[in-house]
């Protein structure tokens, strides 16, 4: 029988091995890591992949519920490039489809960009059941220094790809057409950036590069749109966090003149000679104010400093639309103008989802999929949310959202995202904001 002498200095060498077991596997996890993290910081280098340019691609996206096709139609290089420049290859939120360029020397993903489109939208409606139609679609990349395969994913409402394609893009292709350079759209810069700008180099932060454009003004009504457009900021930077993180957009109105003032109504039988021919009516929805005409709304801003766009439109008719990193429309002249170019914001840079229930029909929103907006949740798979929220007392889970009365919760009971009438947006799409803003500036 050992003494207890003979135990305790056994005891204490299985101690030290374990102690040092765990301390090597520490080491090992840690070097892991950091290896990782410096692979990815290489990954991200920006002008190891790209100069300082835009590729814009146009595509056509076409179908009917039953099968959908993206068709390459057209591509330009635009002076300067005014997204992010760092965590390329990492999307905030997972979208309706993404773009991803991967660079075919190393076959590693150097850029990807998340959105959501009409196209998508449409694809839930009825005439979609019936008929095979094709949306007009844009996307801007950084221009890449050598060769790239660009591929284009479309979700289903279950983030499933529905319809995806891969093409070849060569920098040095001679049909790549050069726009922005000359004849560039006059426009006003409403508000500036305390951060550096990043042109031809990748020192210093990007600033959030936010463009309005004119839709439906003559070129004599001018000083009425840039009052709008103020208005419009002034509207932004009173709701947080845009008010506390105003420092890092820079904001400009561009001057696009329209033949004739206001916008279509379809239902009155109004049509309109304007800059983008944007209208109401659209999928039959009388509110629902948008335009078709991307090609034409990113010719009116080539050359200009822009990433995500307001169009502010002519008219005292309400409506409005907000699609994710693709733009934001609204009625300047129409009743609560200030709270519904707000809302649409949160659409189309936020990510974030209506929080009304709408009918509860053709639901976007299935127990099985968690949304990729973060401020609904299906409780599928709520962990990153907003459980903080919860745990500091802030938030709860309340049912109702996504447009569905049952099987989707937001956060609290109102919110700009719900109504016109609640003043701020509720503390989950403050937080959901403030992640987004941050993952972009800092």
């Amino acid at each position: 029988m050992e003494n207890e002498k003979m135990k305790y200095e056994r005891n204490k060498t299985r101690k030290k091995r374990v102690f040092k077991s765990k301390n090597i596997l520490r080491t090992v996890s840690f070097l892991h890591f950091f290896i990782l993290s410096l692979l990815n910081c290489a990954a991200q280098s920006f002008t190891d992949y790209f100069e300082d340019r835009t590729l814009r691609i146009d595509y056509t996206f076409s179908g009917d519920t039953a099968r959908q096709d993206i068709y390459v139609d057209e591509l330009s290089a635009i002076p300067h490039w005014y997204g992010k420049r760092q965590r390329l290859a990492e999307v905030p939120l997972k979208g309706n489809g993404q773009i991803i360029v991967r660079d075919v020397r190393s076959d590693s993903i150097i850029y990807r960009h998340p959105f959501s489109t009409l196209f998508q939208e449409w694809l839930a409606t009825d005439e979609a059941k019936q008929t095979r139609k094709s949306f007009e679609n844009v996307f801007l990349v950084p221009y890449p220094k050598r060769p790239v395969a660009i591929t284009v994913e479309l979700y289903d409402y279950h983030g499933r790809i529905n319809a995806t394609m891969t093409h070849a893009v060569d920098p040095r292709d001679i049909l790549i057409r050069h726009i922005g350079e000359h004849d560039v759209t006059p426009y006003v810069t409403l508000h500036s950036s305390s951060l550096l700008p990043q042109q031809g180099g990748a020192g210093g932060r990007s600033p959030i590069h936010i463009a309005f454009v004119a839709e439906g003004y003559q070129s004599s009504e001018f000083l009425t749109y840039l009052e709008d457009c103020r208005k419009a900021v002034r509207a932004l930077f009173s709701h947080e966090p845009f008010k506390s993180m105003q420092d890092r957009f820079n904001i400009i109105a561009v001057l696009s003149s329209s033949a004739e003032s206001g916008v279509s109504i379809p239902r009155q039988g109004i049509w309109k000679r304007t800059a983008l021919n944007s209208q109401f009516d659209t999928f039959y929805t009388e509110r629902y104010l948008t335009t078709m005409h991307l090609k034409k709304l990113h010719d009116v801003l080539a050359g200009t400093p822009y990433e995500h766009i307001i169009i502010l439109t002519n008219t005292t008719t309400y409506g409005g639309g907000g699609i994710y990193n693709s733009y934001n429309l609204a009625s300047a002249h129409g009743p609560q103008y200030e709270p519904v170019v707000v809302h649409e914001f949160g659409h189309s840079f936020g990510g974030l989802g209506d929080e009304y229930p709408y009918g509860d029909s053709d639901p976007m929103y299935f127990s099985d999929t968690e949304p990729w907006e973060p401020n609904l949740t299906t409780q599928h798979d709520f962990h990153g949310k907003w459980e903080n929220l919860i745990r500091e007392g802030k938030a709860g889970l309340i049912e109702g959202g996504g447009y569905l009365s049952h099987g989707v919760w937001r956060g609290q009971d109102d919110c700009r995202m719900r109504t016109n009438e609640y003043p701020v947006f509720c503390p989950v799409c403050q937080q959901a904001l403030t992640r987004l803003i941050q993952f972009y500036t800092d």
